[in-house]
């Protein structure tokens, strides 16, 4: 070893010093003092292989704290925050409904102090995590009773296993959906001990159909709501209010599976009419089914409103425990739920229906306003304009419409492969931005960034590095 080594290796600062600096302390507040230390030995150990490879001044301290920073903030939690510019606005992937801040203060409330989650305050007795939310998911559906669980799929599995376990689910051929992720009705009702019995054709299912599948072993009727398809052109199905006229003459149960089922109409918001909760009921279904976090804009959940007799054996399932929602959801359900006893507001407070009902010309006009700024960030090397695009609203809800929405196309001025190198760019930015790749360009649909975090969105841009991508550039 040379002296110049030797001289810089005995230079360099000990943990302990580099721990009473004011930058380690910062960290240890941060990331507590086990992360810390170790992470300072790593840049010790750093810096001297370094000195070692090429003699040089040894770090200071304060330098070796900062390098310490690099390495416990190297991996960022992968539930950080990001920005959905894919034009989905119930993107599965992403996470699905954005809650409204009155379903965030709840949730956080009740994270921060203990709540009467099965405490009955007025009898000082134990009480039911359900009747948080019963009586308002009564009112908002017309249901006699109700029930919580945590996600659409679960309502459904809870539902086949108690009323048909060992026995016969009637459902037609043409609803045998398949979801994301794989989910298949006909799985669902296998591993709920169900025996599926499929009537009708893919495409034509008539009411002799049903009845001619009834029979002693029969324990319900199921009807699925094709959320995320459609079957068009020679095609016949038996409607809900006529199938459970069936289902009630056989002495079975119709359980109407809406999926994304939404609490309101959303024609009076000027979007494509679904079926409602309160409709569903109304027409003679015995049990209801539907999601929380698809078009209700709430957190994933699953529901079930129905008939007082047959939501109580539901809760006498032992099931129903393995798929209960926490304190947190609770909280943020109800909110949620309040949030629908005043429709005319609705839109100005609920996030994923405020970003379904924006405008052409207000995204528009967003998107007119970012593209200076955007282009100006990104360089020579791509081209920024402002272009018209249609937004989806996803998690398979109404999947033949879409939205008409602005969008900022970004071209790269040499080969495509600039662009997959910006889109990948984007995608590890701290709070990272994700659009969509097509036709050439990478749309970041403006239809989901809320005016009021525009300012946040240019801030994350800026710690784009357009000179890696310039050097990248042909």
């Amino acid at each position: 070893m040379t002296k110049p080594e030797v001289t810089s290796l005995r230079r360099l600062p000990a943990v302990a010093t580099v721990l009473a600096t004011a930058e380690a302390a910062w960290l240890q507040e941060r990331h507590g003092r086990v992360p810390t230390t170790e992470a300072i030995r790593q840049a010790l150990d750093e810096a001297r292989e370094a000195l070692r490879a090429a003699p040089a001044a040894a770090p200071s301290a304060i330098e070796l704290a900062l390098r310490a920073q690099s390495l416990l903030e190297a991996h960022p939690p992968g539930l950080r925050p990001l920005f959905n510019l894919t034009g989905v606005v119930l993107h599965t992937n992403l996470g699905r409904a954005v809650l409204a801040e009155a379903a965030v203060d709840a949730a956080v409330a009740a994270m921060r102090h203990a709540v009467a989650l099965e405490y009955d305050l007025d009898g000082g007795a134990r009480g039911e995590r359900d009747d948080h939310l019963r009586s308002l998911l009564c009112e908002l559906s017309g249901a006699e009773d109700a029930t919580v669980v945590n996600n659409n799929a679960a309502a459904v599995l809870l539902c086949l296993n108690t009323f048909a376990l060992g026995r016969e689910a009637v459902v037609s051929r043409g609803e045998l959906i398949e979801i994301g992720g794989a989910f298949r009705m006909p799985d669902i009702m296998a591993r709920a001990g169900v025996r599926m019995v499929e009537v009708g054709t893919t495409n034509r299912t008539h009411a002799t159909d049903y009845r001619d599948a009834l029979n002693q072993s029969t324990g319900l009727v199921l009807k699925v709501h094709t959320s995320n398809y459609r079957i068009q052109g020679f095609t016949a199905d038996v409607g809900a209010r006529e199938l459970a006229a069936i289902a009630d003459a056989a002495g079975v149960p119709l359980l109407n599976d809406l999926g994304s089922g939404s609490l309101v109409d959303l024609s009076r918001y000027g979007l494509a009419r679904e079926p409602t909760v309160r409709e569903a009921v109304a027409e003679g279904a015995r049990l209801v089914t539907f999601s929380g976090d698809k078009l209700l804009g709430g957190p994933q959940a699953g529901f079930v409103v129905g008939d007082r007799a047959l939501i109580q054996q539901i809760n006498r399932n032992p099931l129903k425990r393995a798929l209960r929602v926490d304190k947190l959801r609770l909280a943020a359900i109800e909110a949620t739920l309040k949030l629908y006893r005043d429709p005319d507001r609705l839109a100005e407070r609920l996030p994923t229906l405020r970003f379904l009902v924006r405008g052409r010309a207000e995204i528009e006009a967003q998107a007119q306003r970012l593209q200076p700024t955007v282009a100006g960030r990104l360089g020579a090397s791509f081209a920024v304009e402002v272009g018209e695009c249609l937004s989806q609203v996803g998690s398979g809800a109404l999947p033949l419409d879409t939205l008409v929405s602005a969008a900022l196309l970004i071209r790269a001025r040499g080969s495509q492969s600039g662009l997959e190198r910006l889109a990948a760019a984007l995608r590890r930015l701290p709070r990272p931005i994700i659009g969509r790749v097509a036709d050439g360009a990478l749309y970041l649909d403006m239809r989901c960034l809320a005016e009021a975090d525009e300012a946040l969105f240019l801030a994350a841009l800026a710690g784009l590095d357009t000179n890696d991508l310039a050097a990248h550039a042909p």
